[in-house]
């Protein structure tokens, strides 16, 4: 009993400084608690390069706070100024433009390397074409009103005077709440020849196809080619087209597709918007 006394005695001699230790530990721990995870916390919420941004060059047309102009390469006409595109717009270089078929496309853009740059995004659509736009593989002629929208508050005038910019930009889906889709009808369309511009497609606002079907050819789609801009036709001989029309619609790059049910009326007449009740989504 006695021997085992002493052993005992003797490990707990043996531990005391150990204890010690761990007892000092544990009070810097209470100091400060989050040491552990200091580092891991710090790696977690590192920002992150967003690979999604491309650069390309930017210059402004038209007036300092408008639409660069009415409608341009595209047909949109006088619609730029108004909403949905609140001359939000730009002429897009030849790799934007893409010969008329990049009208309608959306992009994302912002600028970092000027002072009176904001660093935050702003929504244009390509409306028009700068075929002169050539100096950087991807070239936006921003309108005057989307050029300044880039600039911090109270400094879109001194935005505007640096002329040139390198910017970043981003394609992104174009977004019309509580739009649908619309046809403007061609000022020069009749029985022989129907010409519409095609407005307000959600998603890629590209169009890679555009077909037409009259009411009393059910099942027959006719294709429409392309005339110039966001401007797709048909031509057809005698007896003529005979509405109401439907138009289907082939987006690009998705592939996605979208009936406009009868959306020409009978009696319908050019320069006329016709608005559907549908839109591609998003």
């Amino acid at each position: 009993m006695a021997f085992s006394l002493q052993v005992a005695m003797a490990v707990h001699h043996l531990l005391r400084p150990f204890s010690l230790i761990l007892l000092l530990s544990l009070f810097c721990l209470l100091l400060n608690p989050c040491s552990c995870s200091h580092r891991k916390h710090l790696n977690v919420s590192k920002p992150q390069s967003d690979t999604d941004w491309s650069p390309a060059g930017a210059t402004l047309y038209g007036p300092p706070t408008g639409a660069g102009s009415d409608g341009g390469a595209c047909g949109y006409g006088d619609a730029v100024e108004k909403a949905p595109f609140s001359a939000m717009v730009s002429a897009g270089g030849p790799s934007l433009f893409k010969s008329g078929e990049g009208c309608g496309a959306c992009y994302q853009v912002k600028c970092i390397e000027n002072a009176a740059c904001s660093g935050s995004s702003v929504t244009v659509t390509i409306t028009d074409e700068c075929a002169g736009c050539v100096w950087e593989s991807v070239h936006f002629d921003l309108s005057g009103t989307a050029f300044g929208a880039m600039a911090k508050s109270g400094q879109a005038d001194q935005l505007r005077n640096a002329g040139v910019l390198q910017i970043q930009y981003k394609r992104v889906e174009c977004e019309y709440p509580g739009r649908s889709v619309a046809f403007h009808v061609d000022s020069g369309s009749n029985s022989f020849y129907f010409a519409a511009v095609v407005e307000f497609e959600n998603g890629d606002g590209e169009l890679g196809r555009v077909e037409l079907q009259e009411s009393h050819k059910s099942g027959a789609w006719i294709p429409m080619q392309q005339s110039w801009g966001a401007v797709w036709k048909l031509d057809s001989s005698s007896p003529g087209l005979h509405a109401p029309f439907s138009i289907r619609l082939t987006a690009l790059p998705s592939g996605d597709t979208l009936v406009a049910r009868n959306v020409i009326p009978a009696g319908w007449q050019p320069g006329i918007t016709y608005r559907s009740l549908v839109n591609f989504k998003l």
